[in-house]
């Protein structure tokens, strides 16, 4: 017999945090490529007498998330590691330009000559290069679009968690 009761709460706590990370990510107006946004979900398991739930996303979210300090200086609030977590920081690497260069490029970012007011040309890569140079100064600010949602839902789990897991464990027995 499996974890019935169990299983239940679990979906609906893991699809209340999947669900307000993608509304953060879109109200926050970090969903361009909607890469990040259709790459959160989770895996739950529930066996005969435990059950485990993972939360997936793209690797680039935890930065997202968390955010990553900057070789100079950071943004205040990187606070939202938990207890003895360090955040990330940029050392001697700047961040990869290709993704940038996707990101201007959706976002149709263009540089304009001064003195004509026209588009330059292949001013792109030299936009690339200063938000590039930004970000391993500065870092990236955190969004929390995850962290925040998993904090209330899982204050809000509900109470009847323990019960129903128990409930099932009797059943077990009983059978």
């Amino acid at each position: 017999m499996q974890l019935k009761e169990t299983k239940q709460a679990l979906q609906i706590f893991a699809k209340n945090v999947v669900k307000f990370s993608r509304s953060n990510l879109t109200r926050q107006k970090k969903n361009v490529s909607k890469e990040l946004y259709d790459s959160i979900g989770y895996d739950l398991k529930v066996h005969k007498n435990s059950f485990s739930l993972l939360f997936e996303m793209e690797d680039y979210g935890d930065f997202q998330d968390k955010g990553i300090g900057g070789k100079t200086s950071s943004y205040t609030g990187l606070g939202s590691a938990r207890k003895g977590e360090r955040i990330p920081r940029f050392k001697d690497k700047m961040p990869p330009r290709e993704p940038i260069l996707k990101w201007i490029n959706a976002r149709r970012l263009r540089l304009r000559d001064k003195k004509t007011g026209k588009f330059k040309q292949g001013g792109q890569n030299t936009l690339a290069f200063l938000i590039q140079r930004s970000i391993y100064n500065k870092g990236i600010k955190p969004s929390l679009f995850f962290t925040k949602p998993f904090k209330a839902s899982f204050k809000n789990l509900p109470d009847d968690l323990i019960e129903k897991f128990a409930l099932d464990l009797e059943n077990i027995i009983t059978e």
